[in-house]
This record gives C-alpha cells, sequence and structure tokens, in this order.
C-alpha cells in the first residue's frame, strides 16, 4: 500500500524501524526484572557508605565505586515515565490514576515508616521534628528546604516525595505529551538533562546551603521522568535501535570506574563540575538499558530478566528498597560496623538476603492485600472512562502520529493495553488512510494489505 501525497514523514533519525506488524506487550517482565538490580544497587550503596566510616562496612573491592549506585534513584525516576506512558489508558479519569497510585504506595510506606521511626529516632536518639516528620508520612518533605533531619522519617521516601509530584501532573501532562512530535520530545528532554546540570552547578556555585535540598526538589528531577516518557512514546511509535543489552550495561561500568578515575586525579574546582554530570549521564545510560531490554522483549526474547526468580525479586523490590536502610542502621546500631575490608561483602550478602525476606512478607502481608482492599472500593464514580474524542481515541493506538487522526508505520499494531482496533477505528483507518479502500476496493483495516 502506497502513501498518500503529504502524509506525515517519520522523523529522520538513525532509527530501524519493525520490518513487520505485531502485538505491543502490556508488560515487560524484564523491566520488573531490573527494577530489582536499581534497588540492590541503592541498598550496596548505603551499606557501604561514602567512605569516612560511614555505611555498615566499606569493602576495598567495589569502593569507590559503590557510591554510583546511589543513582539507582535515577533509574527509578526514568523507569517510572516510561512504564506509566507505556500502560497509559487516555480514557482513564485523573481520580482513578492518583487512586490506584495511592493503593500501591501507601500501604507499604505507611508499614515501613514505624519500624524507621524506632531505629532513626527512637535508638538513634534522634528529637523528632513533628512537622517534618508528618511531612514524610504524606511524602511532601522534599518541598522543606529545612526539614530536620535532612531526610526526615524513613529517609530513602523522599524519592517518593518527587514520584508523587510526577504522579500529580501525570494525567495532564500524558494527553497532551502524546501529541508532540518524537523528534520534538527528544529535543525537550536533552534540554531538560542539560538544565539539570546548570542548576546543579548553579546551585552549589551561588546556594551552597540549600544545593543538596535543591537536588531533592521534584521540579530538578522532571527532566529525568521525561526521558522515560519520550522513550516509552518512541517505542510505541514504531522507533527501534539497534542496541545490544549488554552495550549500554559496559557502557555503565566504564563510565563508573572512569568517573572515579578522574574524580581522583582533577582539581577540586574541575571535580565539582564533573559531579553535576552525573545525573543527566546516568539518566542517558538508564534509557539505553531500558531501551535494549524492552526491545529485546517485544521482539521475543524475554530472556533472564524476565525469569520467574528475577520477576519476583522486581516485585518485592518496593519493600526491598522502603526497609533497607533501616535494616541496615538497626545493625550498626546494635552490632557496630564492620571492618572495612572485603569480608564486608559476606555481611552485606548476608543482609540483602535478610531485606529480601523481609521485602517477600512486606508484598505477601501488607502491599497486595492493601492493594486489593483499597482498588475494590475505589468510587464508582471514578471507574466510569472520561469521554474522549475520535481522535484522540485514534492517538492513543501504539504508532498514532502526534495530533493525527491515523495510523502511522506501525498501524495493526495492538494497543497498549493488549486490545485490538476497534470497528470504528477501521473504519477510520480505511476512510483516512488507505486510498485503495477509497476507491472502493477491500481493504482489511488491520494489516495494511488492501486486496482488490
Amino acid at each position: 500500500m502506497r502513501k498518500r501525497s503529504g502524509a506525515r514523514k517519520t522523523p529522520s533519525l538513525p532509527i530501524r524501524m519493525p520490518d513487520g506488524a505485531h502485538a505491543l506487550p502490556s508488560r515487560l517482565d524484564c523491566l520488573t526484572g531490573l527494577r530489582f538490580f536499581a534497588a540492590f544497587g541503592v541498598f550496596i550503596h548505603h551499606f557501604t557508605g561514602f567512605g569516612s566510616q560511614t555505611g555498615h562496612g566499606t569493602a576495598p573491592l567495589i569502593f569507590p565505586y559503590s557510591q554510583m549506585a546511589a543513582h539507582g534513584v535515577t533509574f527509578f525516576f526514568v523507569l517510572s515515565g516510561f512504564l506509566l506512558t507505556w500502560v497509559h489508558k487516555p480514557q482513564e479519569r485523573a481520580g482513578a490514576f492518583y487512586w490506584r497510585r495511592v493503593a500501591r504506595i501507601w500501604p507499604a510506606t505507611l508499614v515501613a515508616a514505624v519500624p524507621a521511626i524506632l531505629v532513626f529516632y527512637v535508638m538513634g536518639d534522634v528529637r523528632p521534628n513533628w512537622g517534618s516528620l508528618l511531612a514524610s508520612i504524606f511524602l511532601v518533605q522534599t518541598w522543606l528546604p529545612h526539614a530536620h533531619p535532612t531526610l526526615p522519617g524513613n529517609p530513602v521516601t523522599w524519592t517518593l516525595s518527587v514520584e508523587l509530584f510526577f504522579y500529580a501532573l501525570f494525567p495532564f501532562v500524558a494527553r497532551r505529551i502524546a501529541k508532540v512530535s518524537t523528534r520534538y520530545l527528544v529535543l525537550a528532554t536533552a534540554m531538560g538533562l542539560l538544565a539539570m546540570a546548570a542548576i546543579d552547578h548553579l546551585a552549589g556555585v551561588n546556594f551552597q546551603a540549600l544545593a543538596s535540598w535543591v537536588a531533592r526538589t521534584p521540579v530538578f528531577h522532571l527532566p529525568e521522568f521525561l526521558v522515560g516518557i519520550t522513550l516509552a512514546l518512541a517505542l510505541k511509535r514504531g522507533w527501534r535501535i539497534p542496541l545490544y543489552p549488554s552495550v549500554p550495561v559496559i557502557a555503565l561500568c566504564a563510565y563508573t570506574y572512569v568517573y572515579y578515575q578522574l574524580q581522583a586525579s582533577l582539581p577540586a574546582y574541575w571535580e565539582r563540575q564533573l559531579g553535576y554530570t552525573v545525573r543527566p549521564t546516568i539518566a542517558v545510560l538508564a534509557a539505553l538499558i531500558i531501551l535494549a531490554f524492552a526491545q529485546r522483549e517485544i521482539d521475543g526474547h524475554r530472556g533472564l530478566l524476565a525469569s520467574r526468580i528475577l520477576v519476583s525479586l522486581g516485585v518485592w523490590s518496593y519493600g526491598f528498597y522502603l526497609l533497607h536502610q533501616t535494616v541496615i542502621r538497626w545493625a550498626t546500631n546494635e552490632f557496630g560496623r564492620l571492618a572495612d575490608n572485603n569480608d564486608a561483602l559476606f555481611g552485606l550478602l548476608g543482609m540483602a538476603l535478610v531485606v529480601t525476606g523481609l521485602s517477600w512478607a512486606m508484598y505477601r502481608f501488607v502491599e497486595e492485600p492493601a492493594n486489593r482492599w483499597l482498588m475494590r472500593r475505589m468510587p464508582p464514580s471514578l471507574r466510569r472512562p472520561r469521554r474522549s474524542t475520535p481522535d484522540q481515541q485514534v492517538a492513543a493506538a501504539p504508532g498514532a502520529p502526534p495530533g493525527g487522526s491515523g495510523v502511522s508505520v506501525t498501524e495493526g499494531l495492538l494497543i497498549g493495553n493488549g486490545l485490538r482496533m476497534s470497528v470504528f477505528r477501521r473504519f477510520l483507518h480505511k476512510m483516512s488512510m488507505c486510498p485503495r479502500a477509497r476507491a472502493g476496493y477491500e481493504c482489511t483495516g488491520q494489516s495494511g494489505r488492501c486486496t482488490s
């Protein structure tokens, strides 16, 4: 079938379009497996600390490189933008989206706050600032520049405060951003990442007292979510880049090694300038890792990350993330630090097993039951899909051109929720995209192949 004259052209970037139409999976198990490795990376960072008797024990074999694992939170932000866009339902009401997000994250957050308060406040003999503590319970603590302590409540929940802001914006942003061409999305994403580095630099130079708070504010991290949104929309529109998963993983390891070698040899000024580039660089590398594994699973190659054990670990990773720092601090308070030698790695693995067991219990007895209970109580008014125009229905399909009511190069792909094109969309396909159908020939309206 030939393209009609004047049709919107596909952006001319170095990509490879899929050879044939096939179903887009609504769930990518490999990304669930990747979640565990991101959470485990943050655990390694908190276990080994920053050196100078921080953390529970420092192993020279992996330190200082283990400090880069702190940026596993950047991976979470990119992945969050990707997954929410990948499974986005344009007809879902904003209230229903908020209800689902709260049902998924808040029950476990409340339960994890109890041992965190006991360990960090009671055992740590820290007098609570009730305003900061309550802000952490409701996940708004990152908006407070003078919170006490700097990370109140359960310290790791500062990232959930960032996520909550993104969730608040997403239902309104998603409908508008889906109309933007992929080329402009890539440009906006690149500019956002450059702005992150610039703001980090300006805050570090001019507002040193507030620099660490600026780096935790939700607005500062929005470009990382935009990376994930852009990547998901590009894949749904049919963009492909030949990329083996091992390539970005090796690139991440190489970047980590080179970064700390440079950090040890550069003057203090240039060391700081190098530090300002870390978050944008990790965001790009995270996007490439997600892209490589997602493309592989879309093409039918599930791989080790989609194995049952790694998917299960990924499902439990939220509880793992919420509990790990509390367990590390409790062990340090009770037993003291481990000796700073490579034997600390055995302690790291043993503690990881303990936290994994606790994360399973958190998922089994808190997350999943609470989520089911809350979802059953979603108000009927939120369950009803919102009204949408025909253009919005068609634009929701993977591969639909921004702002258009046709189906682009990936016409016939399944929508992200696994449903085939409706009869109405087939009719639109015939009327707007297929010149042979308009001329009176028969058109399947699915594969794009017309028969006379």
